[in-house]
């Protein structure tokens, strides 16, 4: 009968079954917050401890016996105990021949060994099956239900029947176990833990130096030029309207540069005819990236709805409102100009659509979505999707520029308006898309990423003038 293991189970079970005994090398507290999970889930748990009598914080159900007997109870040995203090294990070498040693060890900073802590512990005890997992799974995760954390446990060894056991193990305690392969995988696994948002940091960096070029680019516009010539102090744009220019071009700059690597990707393609040359690391680096820059790009666009959605109580345009009207009252009514209202409405549109497409990419990115939909939708929604986001993005900031694009008054300092610049990665990235689709050159494209390549007859002929 199969294991079940839920929170409200109690620490011991009862059942006609034999339980199976698992030990636990070290009582602190993953030890035995892991101790009192496998109770939970109807294992019966022996804790080996150097000092077997001070164990009043382990569950009165556990067996607490020293490190030697513990090991005899049991042929899965969970080493719940930092690297430096492995040397004991030597001792218990006849004991432990032939056992699973499950090692859940991680280190203080990347790298901080020349090999892993499991391939270090292989060779300290060389008769045990090292099994590497757990490292990625706090105590306090144990002790919730993993409902607060990830579920994942990372998996490896040399011994795929001992490695089955242990993800049997992990499966029961209601976690979902990862196959890395065998124990030289551990070094990465052990690195896993200690890193930063690994994957974010480029997007991060790149966002910060976005928005500070821009906010510079603004201020120098808007506040600096007018206090030069007209003495006018404008340094209020700088907490609404300013950051209301910023948030909407990182949006537009990131969500282009989304898609900026997939197209210089295809380029390389066709120009060397084949797919199987790697990218440089740079592009590599850029590709695996592009999800985190997607995300970042839809945070500034939610910053950029909420900013224009707090213009009507701002008391700079509540001023200009009512100037604007007792100006009205003293002369004749403007006439309704169709024409701009086609264009302001147009240009709503396209920000309503372009956003609405935005929030559907980021939902789509999250992985208890993107697991319900097959690799073609998938595809379909982040690619074609994309792009036709990326496009309404680019008509809602053409629209809201107009003619002023090509208006000298705009110009201060010789310095086009922000929303220019915006406009130069997406057209860039729009443009050379459109060729790319083009049927003569997309059709030499599918075929490569194929497996056609150009200069193959001509490499096959030479391989077989050098066989002979």
């Amino acid at each position: 009968m199969e294991k079940t293991c839920t929170d409200a189970l109690p620490l011991t079970m009862n059942s006609s079954e034999k339980q199976e005994t698992v030990c636990i090398f070290g009582t602190g507290d993953f030890g035995r917050s892991l101790g009192f999970k496998m109770l939970q889930c109807g294992y019966s748990v022996v804790f080996g401890s150097r000092n077997p009598q001070m164990s009043s914080l382990l569950p009165s159900s556990a067996e607490v016996l020293s490190y030697s007997e513990a090991a005899q109870k049991s042929d899965i040995i969970i080493v719940t105990i930092h690297r430096e203090h492995y040397d004991f294990l030597t001792e218990l070498t006849e004991v432990l021949n032939g056992k699973i040693l499950v090692d859940v060890s991680n280190n203080l900073k990347i790298n901080q060994y020349p090999e892993s802590n499991a391939e270090y512990l292989a060779q300290l005890v060389p008769g045990t099956h090292v099994v590497k997992a757990f490292n990625t799974i706090s105590a306090w995760a144990l002790q919730s239900g993993a409902l607060d954390a990830s579920r994942q446990v990372f998996v490896c060894g040399n011994d795929s029947k001992a490695k089955q056991r242990v993800m049997d193990i992990v499966r029961t305690l209601g976690l979902t176990p990862l196959d890395q392969g065998s124990l030289t995988a551990a070094k990465e696994i052990e690195n896993y833990p200690l890193q930063l948002f690994p994957m974010w940091r480029f997007p991060l960096y790149l966002s910060a130096v976005l928005c500070i070029f821009i906010f510079s680019y603004c201020v120098i516009r808007e506040v600096i030029y007018p206090y030069v010539y007209e003495k006018k102090d404008e340094t209020f744009r700088m907490t609404i309207s300013i950051p209301n220019r910023v948030f909407p071009i990182a949006a537009l700059t990131l969500l282009a540069l989304v898609y900026l690597p997939g197209v210089i990707a295809a380029i390389l393609q066709l120009y060397r005819g084949t797919k199987y040359r790697r990218f440089p690391d740079w592009l590599d680096h850029w590709m695996l990236c592009r999800k985190q820059l997607g995300l970042v790009a839809l945070g500034f666009a939610f910053l950029h709805v909420l900013y224009t959605l707090v213009i009507p109580i701002r008391y700079y345009v509540r001023w200009r409102l009512r100037n604007i009207t007792i100006t009205q009252a003293a002369n004749k009514d403007n006439p309704f100009s169709t024409s701009s209202a086609w264009v302001s409405d147009s240009y709503v549109a396209l920000g309503i659509l372009g956003f609405f497409l935005f929030v559907l990419l980021g939902i789509t990115s999250l992985p208890s979505v993107s697991n319900m939909v097959n690799w073609r939708e998938f595809r379909f929604v982040q690619s074609k999707l994309g792009y036709l986001t990326l496009i309404l993005c680019t008509a809602h900031t053409l629209v809201y520029g107009g003619k002023r694009f090509l208006s000298p008054s705009i110009l201060r300092w010789c310095l086009p308006s922000a929303y220019v610049l915006a406009l130069i990665i997406p057209c860039t990235v729009l443009v050379i898309k459109f060729i790319l689709i083009m049927p003569c050159i997309d059709k030499t494209l599918t075929r490569i990423r194929q497996g056609w390549e150009r200069n193959s007859k001509i490499s096959s002929s030479l391989n077989g003038k050098t066989d002979i």
